[in-house]
């Protein structure tokens, strides 16, 4: 029975979340390759609205694409609202000092066969004149794709753009992932990552 229940709830999330998205007017794109690749790093921007988190949580819920996290430290997912960020999709990490934080989280992966996670390169939501890397070494650690993504306001859409895997020259595939951010208008365009020509 609870499985049974689990399942129901499963239906009605995804089935109330793309009502809301919509209602809101907004589109998804590219989520359908993504169903054929076990792990990956999702690197998405710009991102300059706290908005930006539930508009993520709705479009994980609507494509069903479960397998995709965001990493949160282990303290938020301690009682009373632990529960709350996991069944958001909140993957706790413990901080320790033995381990890098690159390393923590490429260690994700290899605990489970379908698993990703969801950074914000810009690392918020203020203007940055450059992007973080983590999002390429944690890749390049763990062996898995690193998929690109946009969430362009004007046209309120949450586009996937083609995954590729991490190369050794982390400046190209940077540039790769610049290109694509600098190419969408966050909900305040100027506090959006713009990539120098």
């Amino acid at each position: 029975m609870p499985g049974k229940v689990a399942f129901l709830d499963h239906i009605m999330m995804g089935w109330f979340s793309r009502r809301m998205l919509q209602l809101l007017g907004w589109k998804v794109r590219g989520d359908e390759p993504l169903r054929a690749l076990d792990q990956f790093v999702v690197a998405i921007g710009p991102h300059t609205s706290n908005w930006d988190f539930p508009l993520g949580i709705l479009v994980r819920w609507a494509t069903g694409l479960e397998k995709i996290h965001f990493i949160g430290k282990a303290s938020l997912f301690r009682p009373p609202f632990g529960w709350l960020f996991r069944v958001l999709g909140g993957y706790p990490v413990e901080r320790s000092a033995s381990l890098q934080q690159v390393e923590r989280y490429a260690a994700l992966f290899r605990e489970k066969r379908e698993f990703a996670i969801v950074i914000a390169p810009e690392g918020t939501r203020k203007r940055v004149a450059r992007l973080k890397s983590g999002y390429y070494h944690i890749a390049r650690m763990a062996g898995v794709p690193i998929v690109p993504a946009t969430i362009d306001y004007p046209s309120r859409t949450v586009h996937f753009h083609q995954a590729f895997m991490p190369g050794e020259k982390p400046e190209e595939d940077m540039a790769i992932v610049e290109e694509y951010i600098s190419s969408a208008k966050g909900k305040y365009p100027e506090l959006a990552f713009r990539r120098s020509s």
